[in-house]
């Protein structure tokens, strides 16, 4: 089963999207902050990284950053899912890395489809 690292501070989009990767059959582990995602990616390594921006401590777009610059985590597909949806935000998450990035509200065929052609 592939998994998928949920990072979203939201209790109501961290569910939300809990919901839908575990409807299309895949494994969820969700976390309020970066400091928890750091921590759950030294036991396991997910399969995607779905990250909002605005979290409490080290924003998204410095953690999306971090993950692409450690080799141990390079590979691992990030998805941004933010509020700041604008052009610039969007081009600022792909300058760091990112490998998609969907503005909030999501829609749950989107995210799936994103999803699909970021893991195989």
């Amino acid at each position: 089963m592939k998994t998928v690292l949920v990072v979203e501070d939201s209790v109501t989009e961290r569910q939300y999207l809990t919901r839908c990767l575990q409807q299309a059959g895949l494994g969820v582990t969700g976390v309020a902050s970066v400091e928890e995602a750091q921590e759950k990616l030294s036991h396991h390594r997910p399969d995607l990284v779905v990250l909002d921006v605005i979290l409490p401590g080290q924003s998204g777009f410095e953690f999306c950053r971090a993950l692409k610059v450690n080799p141990d985590t390079s590979e691992i597909p990030v998805v941004i899912c933010s509020t700041k949806g604008t052009e610039v935000d969007k081009i600022w998450g792909k300058m760091l890395g990112a490998d998609a990035y969907l503005a909030k509200p999501v829609n749950p065929e989107e995210l799936l489809c994103t999803l699909e052609e970021l893991i195989q």
